[in-house]
């Protein structure tokens, strides 16, 4: 496809209660950007402190906002890859998939890999949501499946190199 333009899908973004508005909500960084930027939201409570992910620890980390997400579509929530390189601090689940019908809070998981501890400041970005289209499958029971030349060859089977 040949566009100068990125297609877009509304997705609508409800402040929590609790939450600092003055955080910047999801945001693409730059211009042809799969992924957009999710940062930290923590309650009054915490936001001098911020979160400490010890190594070996994960948390759930709050975004304060719901969202909602049009039909056909998923956000998947990721890590972000310079946390991952210079930090080790990843997602438990990744990709995560928030669904078209969940309205509640969103919160990333992140878990710290690294050898040190990581401290999560309030307005840090923390993650990144890229927006899917979903297609469901119609899944029926059958007797047989189709041949293939990989057959049940898995976990390397098909080698290194």
């Amino acid at each position: 496809m040949d566009s100068d333009e990125n297609m877009t899908v509304d997705i609508k973004i409800q402040w929590l209660e609790g939450a600092d508005p003055a955080i910047k909500p999801p945001s693409y960084e730059t211009e042809h950007a799969a992924g957009a930027d999710v940062r930290a939201n923590f309650p009054p409570e915490t936001r001098d402190v911020g979160l400490v992910l010890e190594p070996g620890a994960r948390a759930l980390i709050p975004t304060g906002f719901a969202m909602e997400i049009p039909p056909g579509f998923e956000v998947q929530v990721r890590p972000r890859s310079g946390l991952a390189l210079k930090h080790g601090i990843s997602m438990v689940n990744t990709p995560g998939t928030i669904d078209a019908d969940y309205r509640g809070p969103i919160g990333i998981l992140l878990i710290n890999h690294g050898s040190e501890t990581f401290h999560i400041q309030h307005g840090e970005r923390i993650g990144q949501m890229v927006v899917a289209p979903v297609v469901q499958g119609v899944y029926s029971v059958v007797e047989t499946l189709g041949d293939t030349v990989r057959g049940t060859g898995g976990f390397g089977s098909t080698g290194r190199q």
